[in-house]
């Protein structure tokens, strides 16, 4: 990347690693959507093993365009390839970025999986890039993913309606919701507490 702002890094945690996001992980990122057979999921974009590469091409031409920064979550203890996170609608400029297309294998749902991921994407963005607000974005219909943003600490800031319309003609409102740089440190204590009982 050419961007001075965003730039490939890896962050490790006890439980995952994230590392920059390469063309040679598609067939492991193929193999845990499979995992729960993800793509079946209508209110949410996961790829499957025909979809991957188209998939990988408009990730890779987003963090080109320096929008986004992709990552590849590995499991610590197997170094297998549970899924994928990213950060995106990048904006330089104001120091804003969204934390989106995040999934995980099925069996690494529900697990400490998710939160350390975030704790790991988020000190990065409030301590190291020096963001003023992060945000994340979801399908009001995906309540888990919801629930799952909220629990963060992250307070919803509004619902865009018919926000985007899929190939199928069906429209999508999309919640917003953000942490702002002034809440990082009693967010950062939150997810501290609930890793405390999740590792």
């Amino acid at each position: 990347m050419n961007s001075s702002w965003l730039y490939e890094t890896t962050l490790k945690g006890n439980l995952v690693t994230l590392a920059p996001l390469k063309r040679e992980h598609a067939g492991g990122l193929a193999e845990a959507a499979a995992d729960g057979e993800l793509w079946n999921l209508w209110y949410t974009s996961v790829p499957n093993s025909k979809t991957i590469d188209s998939y990988l091409d408009q990730a890779f031409t987003d963090q080109t365009n320096d929008r986004a920064l992709l990552f590849v979550v590995i499991e610590n203890a197997s170094q297998k390839i549970i899924g994928t996170t990213r950060y995106c609608n990048a904006d330089p400029l104001n120091k804003r970025v969204e934390i989106g297309y995040t999934w995980y294998a099925k069996s690494f749902q529900k697990t400490g999986t998710n939160t350390e991921c975030k704790y790991l994407l988020l000190t990065h963005a409030f301590e190291t890039l020096n963001t003023i607000a992060v945000e994340f974005r979801t399908h009001w219909h995906n309540q888990a993913s919801r629930a799952a943003i909220a629990r963060l600490g992250a307070k919803q800031d509004g619902i865009l309606r018919n926000h985007q319309k899929n190939a199928e003609g069906i429209y999508r409102d999309t919640v917003v919701f953000s942490i702002i740089d002034q809440e990082w440190l009693t967010v950062k204590k939150g997810l501290e507490y609930k890793l405390a009982f999740e590792y």
